[in-house]
C-alpha cells in the first residue's frame, strides 16, 4: 500500500533523485561589536540540541569570542564524544531571516561540515513552516517579542532559577548549621552555669554560714 503525500502524488511517484537530503536556510549573521553582517547557509537539524557554529567559520569571520563558564561535552549521533573535544566558547550574534530577528549565542566547535546549524530548541521555539518537498522555510509563527532573546532567554531564565534554588539550599544549610551551633553553645553555657551552682553548693557545706557572702571566692579553684 502506497503512502499518499498529496491527493495526486504518492511516495512511489516521487523521483528519489529529487528528494531533499537536507533543509537549509540562508540567514544573515550580524556581529554584535561591529554590526557587520554576512550571509550564510544554515542547516536545520532536529537532532542537534542547540545552535552550532564551526570553529573554522568562526575564525575566518572574526566573531567576538565569549568563553563558557565551564566546558560542555557533546556526543555525536553514534553516542561517542566529539573528537574535537568539549565546547569551550560561543559567539553572540544577531540572526536575520524573513523579517525574523533575534540576538542569540551560538556554540563554537571544530570539525563541522556546516558553518551554522540551527537545532531542535530553535525549531521548537519558532516552529517554522517547512515544505519538505521544496525545502521552503517560512517564519509563520514568530514570537511577539521577535528581536528579543527567544529560546536562549528561556534557557537562561531556567538556569537562573536553578542557581537561585542552589543558593537557597546553601543558605538554608548555613542557617541550619548556625542554629545547631547556637544550640550547642547554649548547652555549653548552661553546663558551665550548672557546674558553678554545684561548686557553690559544695563550698557552702565546707564554709561557715557567716562567710557565705564570700562564697564565690571559696568556690574558685
Amino acid at each position: 500500500m502506497l503512502t499518499r503525500i498529496t491527493d495526486n502524488i504518492s511516495m512511489h511517484d516521487l523521483d528519489k533523485e529529487d528528494l531533499l537530503r537536507e533543509v537549509t536556510v540562508k540567514i544573515e549573521l550580524e556581529r554584535i561589536d561591529t554590526q557587520e553582517g554576512i550571509m550564510v547557509e544554515a542547516l536545520l537539524d532536529s537532532g542537534a540540541i542547540g545552535l552550532v557554529m564551526s570553529l573554522e567559520f568562526f575564525k575566518k569571520q572574526g566573531f567576538k569570542l565569549k568563553r563558557l563558564d565551564r566546558p560542555m561535552y557533546v556526543r555525536n549521533v553514534n553516542n561517542l564524544l566529539n573528537k574535537e573535544g568539549p565546547i569551550k566558547h560561543m559567539a553572540e550574534v544577531n540572526i536575520y531571516y524573513q523579517g525574523h530577528r533575534e540576538r542569540t549565542e551560538i556554540d563554537v566547535i571544530g570539525g563541522q561540515k556546516w558553518q551554522v546549524i540551527l537545532g531542535m530548541p530553535w525549531l521548537a521555539c519558532y516552529n517554522p513552516e517547512i515544505d519538505w518537498r521544496t525545502g521552503e522555510v517560512k517564519m509563520m509563527r514568530c514570537l511577539e517579542e521577535c528581536g528579543k532573546p527567544g529560546w536562549q532567554k528561556k534557557k537562561q531564565e531556567k538556569n537562573k532559577k536553578k542557581r537561585r534554588r542552589r543558593e537557597n539550599r546553601k543558605k538554608q544549610k548555613k542557617e541550619k548549621t548556625m542554629e545547631v551551633k547556637k544550640v550547642a553553645e547554649d548547652w555549653e553555657i548552661w553546663d558551665e552555669k550548672e557546674e558553678a551552682v554545684k561548686l557553690e553548693a559544695e563550698a557552702k557545706k565546707l564554709v561557715p554560714e557567716k562567710f557565705h557572702k564570700w562564697i564565690k571566692v571559696f568556690g574558685k579553684k
